[in-house]
């Protein structure tokens, strides 16, 4: 009896190996997926004390090609923005199309509602009439500057002058607030259906600080970001070309600005575009390159 036993647990054990071998591959790896070459680090703001994670992604050709410095494309929203321009520039760039970079996102504080941490750190000034919190987008610069910044020069072969910052909705008016008091910080700029009616469209009145520095500037919006379209009262579309007019100004003497209006988008669904879009134009390689 006690040998019968036996052997009808060996058949049971060797049914069920046979049937885990048997199951598609992705069913058994899909908890198991990940963005290549990608990890996460935490890294905290020492005036604020909030810790941002970063999703790092590194390019290809990083690990064997020792001597080489790569540009760095900064993200904000990391959580939305990180997967798209991720899957959007493997193409491009794994076949020399454009540029190999670095691709860098920072997240939202740690235990905060991704909404509150964005709005807090985003806005450029403060407003009451919003019930979370605004107005911190100085500090915040600040932290990328003198904490990502020196974190990712540290860590990874990277170009310090060729920096790109690509920022949607409230990430393009904060995108804005940089370059108009420190355009430096980035040598690119994608501004993604920027928020410019932000507290009365208070970015458009900012005393922009003269910049002698070469910059290219990508600002993009649907077609459809305007009341006529959606239920929304602002109109994104007004917003993003008088923002484009004032990029254009002379304070900004040697800087390339390129507006796209992207047809039968709207505020859901322009960031992709504009993403794919203002980085094939900034990091494309020539033809003698391909």
């Amino acid at each position: 009896m006690q040998r019968e036993v036996s052997v009808k647990f060996i058949f049971v054990l060797l049914f069920m190996l046979l049937v885990s071998c048997f199951q598609p591959v992705h069913a058994r790896e899909a908890s198991l997926f990940e963005i290549p070459r990608s990890n996460v680090v935490d890294l905290v703001d020492p005036v604020s004390g909030r810790t941002y994670p970063l999703f790092i992604k590194l390019p290809k050709s990083y690990q064997s090609n020792k001597d080489k410095l790569y540009p760095v494309i900064y993200l904000t929203d990391a959580w939305y923005s990180f997967q798209i321009v991720s899957g959007s520039t493997r193409f491009p760039m794994n076949t020399g199309k454009m540029k190999e970079a670095i691709i860098v996102g920072i997240s939202y504080s740690k235990g905060s509602r991704g909404p509150s941490s964005r709005i807090r750190d985003y806005t450029p000034t403060s407003d009451p009439s919003w019930k979370l919190q605004t107005g911190e987008a100085e500090q915040h610069a600040t932290f990328i500057e003198k904490t990502v910044f020196p974190y990712i020069k540290s860590s990874y072969r990277v170009d310090t002058l060729n920096r790109t910052y690509v920022g949607n909705s409230l990430g393009g008016l904060f995108g804005a607030y940089i370059l108009f008091n420190k355009a430096k910080m980035f040598k690119n700029y994608i501004l993604g259906s920027p928020s410019v009616w932000f507290k009365n469209n208070d970015i458009l009145s900012v005393n922009a600080k003269m910049s002698h520095g070469e910059h290219k500037v990508f600002v993009a919006v649907g077609a459809e970001e305007t009341p006529k379209f959606s239920a929304s009262k602002h109109d994104m579309v007004l917003g993003a070309k008088s923002l484009m007019a004032k990029i254009s100004h002379t304070n900004f003497p040697e800087t390339e600005v390129r507006f796209l209006e992207i047809q039968g988008a709207n505020h859901d669904t322009a960031f992709p575009t504009t993403a794919i879009q203002g980085l094939y134009w900034l990091l494309k390689n020539d033809s003698s390159a391909r």
